[in-house]
């Protein structure tokens, strides 16, 4: 009785293998394309990112974290790390002092949406009147507990809403920043009477009703951007998805998320 040869086996293996990769190439210049995004564009990038892939061949990785603050999570703490990040989607302001500090190419970087700081409260609690900017400020008197995010919108609310409205003082104690999670899921749990954050942050979080959005002369629109980090192997990659991300095919999506397409804003 005669036994098979192991090495004849491993070729026919390996022919096999070689057969498959020939018959199913991968799209030429395929790359993992790793993209730090904050909170505040995460929904339209998550549904947007499969239609990238699917076209360009590239697969996207991808972390989240605030654009500001103290969290090892927050962008610029990412990269001051090193961490492998080609491409970041944050607050407008926070991502030029990047571009400053030598941390993001200061070429192709550009604003995709804008948005808007909305209020929530716990589903189905009464909602109350924030439509002009005297109500807001008895919602924030009368409030026994209030929740702002650790990025633009809380920065905001914090150091210069509460001023603006004479009611710093009243704040402390009962208004507080949190750190490196959703504020809708603190009011949801119960935690918070009433939250602040970006809208298109809100929209996604079961357990809470957005309000709506802050007064015009009490918001803040804040722009977020997309960059390249300085230290990016794939720059054309990055390229693709800046194009991707910033053209009309994107912006319907980009509006279902709560946000404002910049190519389509004062339109």
């Amino acid at each position: 009785m005669t036994g098979s040869d192991p090495r004849s086996t491993g070729g026919v293996i390996s022919r096999t293998l070689a057969l498959l990769l020939l018959a199913s190439p991968l799209p030429a210049g395929a790359a993992d394309l790793h993209v730090a995004s904050s909170g505040g564009f995460a929904a339209a990038y998550k549904a947007l990112a499969p239609e990238f892939e699917k076209r360009t061949g590239h697969t996207l990785v991808s972390v989240w974290g605030p654009s500001m603050g103290d969290t090892p999570q927050a962008i610029p703490n990412r990269l001051r790390q090193h961490q492998d990040i080609d491409v970041v989607i944050m607050v407008g302001d926070s991502l030029d002092k990047l571009v400053r500090e030598g941390e993001l190419m200061d070429v192709d970087h550009r604003v995709l949406a804008l948005s808007k700081i909305g209020m929530a409260v716990k589903a189905g609690a009464p909602h109350p009147d924030i439509s002009t900017v005297a109500a807001l400020k008895k919602v924030l008197l009368d409030a026994k507990s209030i929740a702002y995010s650790d990025s633009a919108s809380g920065v905001f609310l914090s150091t210069v809403l509460f001023e603006r409205l004479g009611i710093a003082d009243a704040m402390k104690g009962k208004a507080r920043m949190i750190p490196a999670e959703p504020v809708g899921a603190v009011v949801a749990r119960g935690e918070a009477e009433i939250g602040f954050q970006q809208i298109s942050e809100l929209l996604p979080l079961s357990g809470i009703d957005i309000v709506g959005p802050l007064p015009d002369d009490a918001q803040k629109v804040t722009p977020f951007s997309i960059g390249i980090a300085a230290g990016t192997r794939d720059k054309v990659a990055a390229e693709e998805l800046i194009a991707f991300l910033s053209s009309p095919e994107a912006a319907p999506l980009i509006v279902k998320s709560g946000l404002v397409p910049a190519n389509t804003a004062g339109r």
